[in-house]
């Protein structure tokens, strides 16, 4: 390579241009799928003072007059240099930025003032080439991928205003989707690096109305209501009892779409922590309706169906928990789900969802969790959403012979998950059941058995039961004719009837009895003295606390009269055992610094 290197570096040193179109056509030709560099240090070192070198003879002819031929010819290898992470220095100055933003037609005129003397920042096209706007922006993009100071020389040229007027112009049919998916591309990568850049995106160039208009049009969106979307050309039969059938948006469109739900993702991460205004929420809601939609929508291909939903289910979960009431507003429709005269699609598609990923087993803090936080959230401050939910998660209990894990209901499933090893995902599944059971401790205790529930319930100091059980509307009586009679047999631990066991002291004396029970009070010292484990007892606030000899007293006094002998005596000798020991090391010591005086005196 370092031979044909240093031939197109000839090449250009002579400032011919067809000589260097030459070139420059015959290295990207043979570079066009070269994706991997060397890991030679030697060689590295050498291939990348040649591509540094190469790199500067491009950019400096990108600054003269060139036929278009050229400059694209130049823009290609510099896309092709830039994918080496090692080799973009060249292209990391302001200079070098400012030109390839000249020729992306995102670069910035500060020519303008307004009427009030303010500079108006206005992008301006050098060349209106497609193609030549298309590698400019590749180019950017691979840079301000692998370098932050390139990202940080593009925030001083404030190319992300750029980006957003041209993004403005979306109803125009003269930017392919090549040009639109790379400004979208680029605009994603400066946000995801700089927090001053999702700042100015949402605030001075107003991102959410932005990006949302953007996303209507990409997705060819009509408004029949308020918060109520369709989809352009989609005729809607009302007689029909099945649900209308959307078509399946196209790879160039779900491409795009999800470039803009990525960059709403960024600069509303911090909108459901904070209060937002009217005009905020008025705009939060538009972008909820649309999401609706998004999640309604499918993509021609099935992984990319998921990801469409994976995306707009991440950003649905960025929005103020008060503007998720847009999920609930279509009108319901023949072959609509409809509950308490409510229609439920999207609420069933987010729980078909959560299922699905469930049952994948796979990545589920990254692939469920979104979908099942937003269940959680929307059944918390929506009482359609926490009935329509409870009725399909928490149906009636009936089978009380088996364990509430044990099966294949959606219900058994997420009781699983409780005990997960993943504490962000049992904490999760464990909310998500106590909210559909309105926080009552005993009804959550009874679809979840005690033994699973009390990880939540000692989190939230509820171990003793009671609590507030939050603001919830009352619900008739679910209990079933089968719970009602094996109620009283339920073991509340497992949360089922269990087998009739053999009483292991039958037989037994009543000394026996107490023999053995001080045998395991011996060995519950002896665990607790070694460290192995800690006594606890819990609290008056419902939480777990340590237990201390002062506890064991009152626990003693709490016993009847004639079974208090042996904790008391148990209780006496702690302290004179402690002091006896105590006796014994200072008495081992002695004897040990006595032997070592007499080896020092050897």
């Amino acid at each position: 390579m370092n031979m044909d290197l240093n031939d197109i570096i000839e090449n250009m040193e002579t400032g011919d241009q067809d000589a260097a179109l030459m070139a420059l056509q015959t290295y990207n030709k043979k570079m066009t799928q070269c994706f991997t560099f060397t890991t030679d240090e030697e060689e590295q070192r050498e291939d990348g003072k040649l591509q540094e070198r190469l790199g500067e003879l491009v950019l400096g002819f990108l600054e003269r007059d060139l036929q278009p031929s050229c400059q694209l010819a130049c823009l290609e290898t510099i896309r092709i240099l830039s994918r080496d992470k090692n080799n973009v220095a060249p292209f990391i100055t302001h200079t070098a930025m400012q030109t390839l933003s000249r020729h992306a037609g995102i670069a910035i005129s500060h020519g303008n003032v307004d009427c009030e003397g303010d500079v108006v920042l206005v992008p301006f096209v050098e060349n209106p080439d497609l193609e030549i706007i298309v590698e400019a922006l590749k180019s950017i993009c691979n840079i301000c991928l692998h370098n932050k100071v390139a990202v940080q020389v593009g925030q001083d040229l404030q190319l992300i205003v750029g980006i957003a007027e041209r993004l403005k112009q979306c109803g125009e049919d003269q930017w392919n989707h090549y040009v639109r998916f790379f400004d979208l591309r680029l605009m994603f990568l400066l946000t995801a690096q700089r927090v001053a850049m999702r700042t100015q995106l949402l605030r001075e160039l107003r991102g959410v109305s932005l990006l949302s208009n953007h996303l209507d049009a990409t997705l060819g969106l009509c408004w029949p209501d308020t918060f109520e979307v369709g989809r352009a050309g989609v005729e809607v039969d009302p007689d029909s009892e099945e649900p209308t059938e959307l078509p399946p948006l196209s790879r160039e469109k779900i491409e795009r779409a999800m470039e803009i739900l990525k960059i709403l993702f960024n600069i509303t991460y911090d909108a459901n922590r904070r209060e937002v205004d009217e005009e905020e929420a008025a705009a939060f809601r538009h972008l909820g309706a649309i999401l609706r939609h998004c999640l309604m929508s499918s993509a021609d291909a099935q992984d990319d169906t998921e990801e469409f939903h994976s995306h707009s289910l991440n950003l649905l979960g960025n929005l103020p928990l008060s503007c998720l009431d847009v999920l609930l507003m279509p009108k319901v429709q023949q072959g609509s789900i409809e509950y308490m005269g409510v229609n439920m699609d999207a609420v069933n598609m987010l729980l078909e969802y959560m299922e699905k990923r469930l049952d994948r087993g796979k990545k589920l803090k990254e692939t469920m969790l979104p979908s099942l936080n937003l269940l959680t959230e929307s059944a918390r401050i929506h009482r359609e959403t926490r009935k329509f939910l409870r009725m399909k998660v928490l149906p009636p209990l009936r089978d009380v012979k088996n364990l509430p894990e044990v099966g294949n209901a959606l219900r058994n499933k997420l009781v699983r998950l409780m005990t997960n090893i993943d504490t962000d995902v049992k904490n999760c599944a464990a909310e998500f059941l106590f909210v559909l059971c309105k926080e009552s401790v005993s009804r959550f205790i009874k679809y979840t058995g005690y033994g699973n529930a009390a990880g939540l319930l000692a989190a939230r100091g509820l171990l003793r039961g009671g609590g507030n059980p939050g603001v919830y509307s009352e619900d008739e009586d679910s209990d079933t004719e089968e719970y009602r009679e094996a109620k009283s047999q339920i073991n509340p631990v497992t949360g089922r009837v269990e087998d009739e066991q053999p009483n292991p002291m039958e037989g037994m004396t009543e000394e026996q009895k107490e023999l053995e029970a001080m045998k395991l009070v011996n060995m519950f010292d002896k665990l607790s003295r070694s460290n192995i484990i800690q006594p606890m007892m819990l609290g008056i606030d419902g939480s777990m606390t340590q237990m201390n000899s002062g506890d064991l007293r009152r626990m003693r006094d709490q016993i009847p009269q004639g079974q208090q002998l042996h904790l008391q005596t148990q209780l006496r000798l702690e302290p004179q055992q402690q002091e006896h020991k105590k006796e014994q090391q200072d008495q081992q010591q002695q004897q040990g610094s006595g032997s070592e005086d007499e080896g020092e005196v050897e």
